[in-house]
């Protein structure tokens, strides 16, 4: 069996050769707060242009980064290939796929077509990338050091599969939902356990990559979305993912309550983003339907936390790009 640990030999610096393919979580925490400030609006009656304007954003967003990284790939594939090939950065190859799986939320109301085709090639580019990944972690032994949050996006992101299959108006796509679900959510259970492990076993992880612990509230939070999207019920199993969504939540904002008072931002804080939407939206799709005060709180005070969150992590990375300081970001 092959290690992971095995050295990898660093490749000539190329131009944006720093651009972590990670930075597409951007794309994924503007979808997913755009969707929900979109529940909001039919919930609580919230602006719709509020909703709108994260859309626009994450969609340019998402075509500024397609550019850029195929910028890094066509100077010098080397680099993403060493990226894919790292034991913990090679799993965030699944944000872009997961934003291709999302954008069709803002793109249906303005073409279907392209609404399907992001859909048709975030799915495949997923299953393909999970298919890659479980292969790969039965095959390379894996460092301990190495299980990290980061390891839930490319195969428990099969839960974004079927979000967005009701906007896309196609028939017979229960099975691939059910797919999607199935996946995601098996996986889920024997990585959290690791990660879980990793964490109260081994030493902490380094200050920048704190707020990826947020990714470990994405099984329960997209899991209740996807489970609910699919089956079409709120029954026993979907509100327990929900109340666990809310303990984590509860757990890990408490832990990282400190962490700008003692790390400076980095891009990489953007693996926060997409798990603080993705519980904002599935606390607004529960308010919905609980109809309770209780749970429009719950749901409010998470919208409030996701916007605040992800609008300080624009600020930072607009002024970075604009001072020039992205890679020192990065």
């Amino acid at each position: 069996m092959e290690t992971a640990s095995t050295a990898v030999a660093a490749p000539a610096a190329t131009t944006l050769s720093y651009l972590p393919v990670g930075l597409f979580g951007s794309v994924m925490g503007l979808t997913g707060l755009s969707v929900a400030w979109h529940l909001a609006h039919q919930h609580f009656g919230a602006p719709e242009w509020v909703s709108q304007g994260i859309g626009a954003g994450a969609l340019l967003a998402f075509a500024a980064l397609a550019i850029a990284y195929g910028v890094k790939a066509f100077s010098g594939f080397q680099a993403v290939k060493a990226e894919f090939r790292h034991p913990v950065a090679g799993n965030l190859f699944g944000t872009p796929m997961i934003s291709l799986l999302l954008l069709p939320f803002l793109l249906a109301p303005v073409s279907l077509t392209l609404a399907r085709l992001s859909w048709v090639l975030g799915a495949a580019g997923m299953t393909t990338l999970a298919w890659l990944i479980v292969l790969r972690w039965m095959t390379v032994r894996q460092a301990t050091a190495h299980v990290t949050p980061a390891w839930i996006v490319p195969v428990v992101g099969m839960l974004d599969v079927p979000l967005a299959v009701p906007q896309l108006q196609w028939q017979g796509m229960h099975g691939v939902m059910v797919f999607g679900l199935a996946v995601g959510l098996f996986f889920a259970i024997p990585l959290f356990t690791m990660i879980f492990s990793r964490l109260a076993m081994e030493e902490a992880l380094p200050p920048p990559l704190q707020p990826s612990l947020l990714i470990m509230v994405a099984p329960f939070s997209v899991g209740f979305t996807a489970y609910v999207t699919t089956t079409g019920s709120f029954d026993l199993f979907a509100e327990g993912l929900y109340m666990l969504m809310l303990f984590l939540l509860v757990v890990l904002l408490g832990r990282l309550r400190h962490l700008a008072q003692c790390s400076p931002f980095r891009v990489s804080w953007w693996a926060a983003s997409f798990p603080l939407a993705a519980s904002a939206g599935a606390a607004l799709r529960y308010a919905g339907h609980e109809q309770s005060l209780f749970s429009d709180a719950v749901a409010l005070v998470l919208l409030g936390v996701a916007t605040v969150t992800i609008l300080i992590f624009a600020v930072q990375t607009l002024r970075g790009i604009v001072n020039g300081q992205l890679k020192a970001l990065a």
